[in-house]
């Protein structure tokens, strides 16, 4: 990579340099992201105000970690009625959702014909990025909601198809599904964009996380700064960074990406380099605590 690469490429091999700095640090990301893991791992995107970038950051981590691991990956949107992760993927030739599965579930249940195959009618694939997507229940007129209970069956369920689960919560952390999320988290990540209000929402919920004895998981998090313009207020930033850093095992930040302004459908290719990079940098801290 860099100009090492490009004097290898000119003298076709004759000249041949060690990598630089950046690829060494890139290539580590990726043995990082693609070590074994201990059976399957669920990883929990948090804050509990919208716009944190919860939903952008539940695909490009699962979108990363599809790319380097070749699959097996979910992005599950757990609210409890409507979310916006399956409006954000790529479309399916179905519009089945989490309650869909739920109601048809047994089917899955039983070892002797379950099939992986079969989850394709409820879930979403999203294609080169090789991960899937669980929408969250998408019909304005039901009533239907998924709590604690359907929660955890769905993830018992899940967790025998995929090797890793990228989990979406949504913004009410006393929901019973919200819960019954972080107590199946094997990795928090705690998202915020680097504005005084996001940042507050997320200090606000490691204070709770804390008050509920879940101390050693907000230990173990990755917190992510998302900045939500080209150039983000850097006092604020130095301000989250030494907050955060005393909270939660490491701080890292994402830049602001054009492509994800207009908040539609995510195209992981028309990321800039920067912002993949970024992200693959962020996976790789996430699959450490895995």
């Amino acid at each position: 990579m860099g100009w090492q690469g490009t004097v290898r490429t000119l003298t076709g091999g004759l000249v041949s340099f060690a990598p630089g700095e950046p690829e060494l640090t890139h290539r580590n990301a990726i043995d990082r992201v693609q070590q074994s893991l201990r059976g399957p791992r669920t990883v929990v995107v948090i804050n509990p105000k919208g716009g944190a970038h919860k939903t952008t950051a539940t695909l490009l981590l699962a979108a990363t970690f599809g790319t380097y691991r070749g699959g097996y990956t979910l992005a599950w949107d757990n609210n409890e009625t409507r979310g916006t992760l399956g409006w954000r993927a790529q479309p399916a030739r179905h519009s089945n959702t989490a309650v869909d599965l739920l109601r048809d579930l047994e089917r899955f249940n039983d070892l002797r014909s379950a099939r992986v195959g079969d989850l394709d009618n409820y879930v979403r694939a999203q294609g080169s990025t090789q991960f899937d997507v669980l929408a969250s229940d998408e019909d304005a007129a039901a009533s239907s909601t998924i709590d604690g209970q359907a929660f955890n069956e769905l993830h018992t369920t899940l967790s025998r198809f995929y090797r890793v689960i990228v989990i979406d919560t949504g913004n009410n952390m006393r929901a019973s599904n919200w819960e019954a999320a972080l107590d199946a988290a094997d990795q928090l990540v705690i998202v915020s964009t680097i504005r005084e209000d996001t940042a507050a929402s997320a200090a606000w919920l490691v204070d709770g996380l804390y008050e509920k004895g879940h101390e050693q998981k907000v230990r173990n998090a990755v917190t992510v700064l998302a900045s939500p313009s080209k150039v983000a207020d850097p006092q604020l930033n130095r301000r989250l960074h030494g907050h955060f850093a005393s909270l939660t095992r490491t701080v890292l930040d994402v830049p602001h990406d054009p492509a994800l302004v207009d908040g539609g459908t995510l195209s992981y290719d028309a990321l800039a380099p920067a912002t993949r990079e970024a992200w693959l940098q962020v996976t790789a801290a996430v699959a450490d605590g895995l």
